[in-house]
């Protein structure tokens, strides 16, 4: 069988067509076989087997396996058979060498197959379709950086191929269900017998994912029609997202970042926006040739995201530099630092393209190109030192917060000892052994009780220094005792009260007998404290509220309930059982009264 050459296009030949649906199907069942294999030696009842008892050698085959045959699909047909199998193994390799690294560095507690994490398998599924699509059109054109309408027509054919062929993979197992309960219906129950075999399933699903890869492959025109449409239906969402962020940027002034910085999350907020942005702009950029050049108001509104996307990735910045200060770097600060400088060239690059018409005549947005291939190629490299040994996030951020504890940044009391214990895999563990041979007393004493332990919550309570929470009392002319007040270990309901978590104490005599004991609310919880012999206040537990149906279903913060004049001990409807010297706590079964008859809820 001799191969038909490769569209200039892009799409396979339908002179091919018999021979690639071969060569595709083939890539399938392979592919199928080799996962269920994997499957089989990670399940088996009687333990595992080989290889999944080599946790970094299941990892990287199980990487491998997973893409590149995904790879393979989407490069027969468009890469000659030498290029396709010197790239095929070169991805595999890369893809095997990650997810080695990956299950190598993990510390072994809670170590289950596939041992990968999930970072990892999105970043390398991102790093391999970048890396593909940006190779193919350099392949196709004989060239070492292709034209750029032909990065944008494979990449985004290729996107849209891959959604209609994971949805074809999804509706065909829609229908076996549905066929199956057919069966089960009239008493056959084969078919569901056969869908609960991974030796049929798996297989199935890879061989069904080809033929969709064939089948959308050659009817290259089509999913061109389904791409126009896509892109043209997105390119109108950038109006929208180009307001908002440009309102959220004008508010800022008059707001402030304090409340941004108070969710905890807000370098990932920005950078999703900035990430939607640069989305958004492509599509109506699309190819940049001029019979595609989109209305007036989609051209000023690119010009204007634009723009916009570098104060975006400042603030991204801002924010990340101040929580590194505070706290040092951690694996996830560490991933979105890389994504924000990748933010950072898009910023630069589109700013420009927005912007340099100013002072020298240029096509509309011209620059965006080049742009667009840089930040491929840094966001593919970004990824492999992430997930390799060049910057493994793990070691990077051990090493950093070892060195803020020797600096004195950070005291024994406040170090963060669960981390190395439980985030940071090896070169965490390793950190907690150097730690407990140290010369200082309080750091070896913390340092031996992470190694020694079996929880991270139960950790976190006994190494997590107290705090001085932030309560507001009501009424507030009623101050709450300052024991109350004054301080609150780790897993105690004040631990978390701060100026971010609100919370609203009420002193009330429940019980009646004679002394005040305080309620304290956040908006989901009501717990009960009790001033001990010691004076101390100690947690008794908690109230559970229903929410039931009527007027006052909407109110859903229990710190507006506990300001009603009509708070109240009530009895329970039940007593307790006392069963051989212990308490059973009775449970309603529906806390909420029975509603009249003829009311609708």
């Amino acid at each position: 069988m001799t191969q038909s050459a490769p569209d200039p296009t892009g799409r396979a030949s339908l002179d091919g067509a018999r021979g690639l649906a071969a060569i595709r199907i083939g890539i399938g069942l392979a592919q199928g076989v080799l996962l269920y294999l994997l499957y089989r030696s990670a399940a088996q009842a009687e333990g595992l087997s080989w290889p999944a008892t080599q946790p970094p050698l299941f990892a990287a085959l199980v990487l491998a396996a997973l893409f590149t045959p995904v790879m393979l699909l989407a490069g027969v047909g468009r890469m000659g058979w030498k290029a396709l199998s010197l790239w095929g193994a070169v991805a595999a390799m890369i893809l095997a060498l990650l997810g080695w690294h990956d299950a190598a560095q993990q510390a072994r507690d809670y170590f289950h197959p596939p041992y990968l994490r999930f970072p990892v398998v999105a970043f390398a599924a991102a790093a391999l379709f970048i890396a593909h699509h940006l190779i193919t059109p350099a392949i196709q054109s004989h060239r070492w950086i292709a034209d750029f309408d032909d990065y944008f027509d494979t990449a985004w054919k290729a996107g849209v191929q891959l959604a209609l062929s994971l949805g074809f993979t999804g509706a065909f197992w829609l229908l076996l269900f549905l066929g199956a309960a057919l069966f089960r219906v009239i008493g056959l129950s084969f078919l569901a017998d056969l869908i609960d075999e991974k030796w049929f399933s798996i297989p199935v699903s890879c061989l069904v994912f080809a033929v969709a890869v064939q089948l959308t492959d050659v009817r290259g025109g089509l999913i061109r029609g389904v791409r126009t449409v896509a892109l043209m239906l997105l390119s109108w969402l950038l109006l929208v997202i180009t307001v908002l962020v440009a309102g959220f940027l004008a508010a800022l002034p008059f707001t402030g970042l304090d409340g941004l910085w108070k969710t905890g999350s807000a370098t990932a907020l920005v950078l999703s926006a900035a990430a939607a942005l640069i989305v958004l702009i492509n599509t109506a950029y699309q190819d940049g040739r001029e019979d595609n050049l989109p209305p007036a108001a989609l051209r000023i509104a690119v010009r204007v995201a634009a723009v916009l996307l570098t104060p975006l990735i400042l603030i991204a910045i801002w924010g990340l530099s101040l929580r590194i200060g505070q706290h040092g770097l951690t694996p996830d600060r560490i991933i979105a630092s890389a994504c924000a400088l990748v933010g950072l060239l898009y910023a630069v690059g589109y700013g420009w393209a927005a912007l340099s018409p100013l002072w020298r005549k240029t096509a509309w947005m011209k620059p965006l190109e080049r742009t667009n291939i840089l930040a491929a190629i840094l966001t593919v490299l970004v990824i492999l030192a992430l997930f390799s040994p060049v910057a493994d996030p793990a070691r990077l951020s051990v090493n950093d917060q070892m060195a803020r504890l020797k600096r004195g940044v950070v005291s024994a009391a406040r170090f963060d000892y669960v981390f190395l214990r439980y985030d940071a895999g090896k070169a965490g563990r390793a950190a907690l052994a150097e730690l407990a041979k140290s010369s200082d007393a309080e750091i070896a004493r913390h340092a031996k009780a992470a190694q020694a332990s079996t929880s991270r919550y139960d950790l976190a309570e006994t190494t997590t220094p107290p705090r001085t929470p932030t309560i507001a009392a009501w009424p507030a002319n009623q101050p709450l005792p300052a024991a109350f007040v004054a301080s609150a270990p780790a897993g105690d309901p004040r631990y978390d009260c701060s100026e971010q978590n609100d919370c609203l104490a009420v002193q009330r005599d429940l019980n009646g007998d004679g002394r005040e004991e305080i309620l304290l609310a956040s908006s989901y919880n009501i717990a009960l404290f009790a001033q001990g012999d010691d004076d101390r206040w100690v947690h008794q537990g908690d109230y559970q509220v229903a929410h039931c149906p009527g007027p006052d279903a909407a109110r859903r913060d229990l710190r507006e309930a506990l300001k009603r004049p009509d708070l109240e001990a009530v009895a329970t409807a039940w007593p307790d059982l006392g069963v051989g010297g212990q308490t059973g706590r009775f449970q309603p079964k529906d806390n909420c009264p029975p509603k009249p008859s003829g009311v609708n809820p």
